[in-house]
């Protein structure tokens, strides 16, 4: 992909590509929504990710990329080829870019069963759509806020659920749907409404930078990758190398990476004092906190894994409060998260207490 610009060469917006590199290691937090003016980055930065990503190991000939090690999550043409406990053969492949256009429809998007087939020869065939294409890579819609509303809801559910159910007059056919989701959008071209802007995990604003020295990198850069995209890729592959060995290790341990008891009070009361609707946020903090973890190499999560985690995954679900203060956000998300922190741990000391003069009472 000689004309793919490198994601380590990416001046700034820490944010975006943090946010990009923890669903790269958990697509299950359930993809990021970028929002920001035209020229800032938001595209590269996707098609950047998908480029950097490692090769996958698909089941030879599947129309959807399984998994050869995962059975269980087969597609129905996958199960029905297998015999017993057989698996099939796998090869390696790419990540696949899938770049969903604006005027997307349903049938487009999850495909088609053909229904007169079905009548006529008994047989059943289905047509894949988009979300087939882009399990196990990368689903990238621009403009998100523009493409319709029920359209937006199927791509998020698969997101959710991981995988594509498609029914027809009693026929049913099923296949994964496993994809890292980037949404970018402008807002000066109209918003998503509150319900599909809390089904995106993560939410990054970004804009253009100021410090000049930032822009003239910029500005550097890109007439470095024009003049010669080969070179220009050569000269940061090591980079990007790096960041993709980074991935996979982080894909390795993140369903290992440990939490505790206290890690989930302090997230959920976190939360609850930013009266946060709904319980999708506390999920989405703790699958970020851990790819984070994972991502650093670490086994277990910190209090600096949930506050990176918190700053994604709840400006875009606040009405009110600190977030509205530009420049103030983290601070102030710090300064609470400390304080429940605190909060939990003397509550918990109030209970060890409790349960030791209750068990002094008992003996005596």
């Amino acid at each position: 992909m000689s004309n793919t610009y490198p994601f380590a060469a990416i001046v700034g917006h820490d944010n975006m590509k943090r946010a990009l590199l923890l669903n790269a290691v958990n697509p299950r937090i359930g993809g990021v929504l970028i929002r920001g003016d035209r020229g800032t980055a938001k595209s590269t930065a996707a098609r950047a990710l998908a480029a950097l990503l490692p090769d996958v190991k698909v089941v030879e000939h599947c129309r959807f990329g399984c998994d050869p090690h995962q059975p269980t999550q087969w597609c129905t043409e996958c199960q029905e080829s297998a015999s017993g406990n057989e698996s099939l053969p796998g090869i390696m492949r790419p990540t696949s870019f899938i770049d969903l256009p604006v005027s997307a429809t349903e049938d487009r998007v999850v495909g088609t069963l053909d229904i007169e087939q079905a009548i006529q020869r008994g047989e059943r065939h289905f047509e894949p759509g988009v979300l087939a294409a882009a399990n196990r890579g990368l689903l990238y819609i621009d403009e998100v806020n523009l493409l319709d509303d029920h359209v937006v809801d199927l791509l998020l559910d698969s997101a959710a659920m991981g995988v594509n159910v498609v029914e027809r007059e009693g026929i049913s056919f099923s296949h994964p749907a496993r994809f890292i989701l980037v949404g970018t959008m402008n807002p000066e071209e109209g918003d998503l409404r509150p319900q599909l802007l809390d089904r995106f995990a993560l939410a990054v604003d970004i804009r253009g930078l100021d410090d000049s020295r930032d822009r003239v990198a910029i500005m550097e850069r890109i007439l470095e990758f024009e003049s010669d995209p080969i070179a220009f890729r050569e000269k940061w592959q090591s980079e990007v190398t790096s960041i993709s060995t980074e991935i996979m290790r982080a894909r390795e341990i993140v369903d290992t990476v440990s939490y505790s008891r206290t890690d989930l009070e302090t997230i959920a009361a976190l939360t609850s004092s930013l009266r946060v609707d709904g319980h999708r946020a506390d999920l989405v903090i703790l699958r970020a906190s851990r790819a984070h973890a994972a991502l650093c190499g670490q086994l277990a999560i910190s209090h600096s894994d949930i506050l990176l985690a918190a700053q994604l995954a709840l400006p875009h679900r606040i009405k009110k409060g600190p977030f509205e203060s530009e420049g103030l956000a983290l601070e102030e998300l710090e300064t609470r998260l400390e304080q429940v922190s605190s909060d939990v741990q003397e509550s918990h000391s109030l209970e060890s207490e409790l349960e030791k003069s209750d068990t002094v009472k008992k003996k005596t």
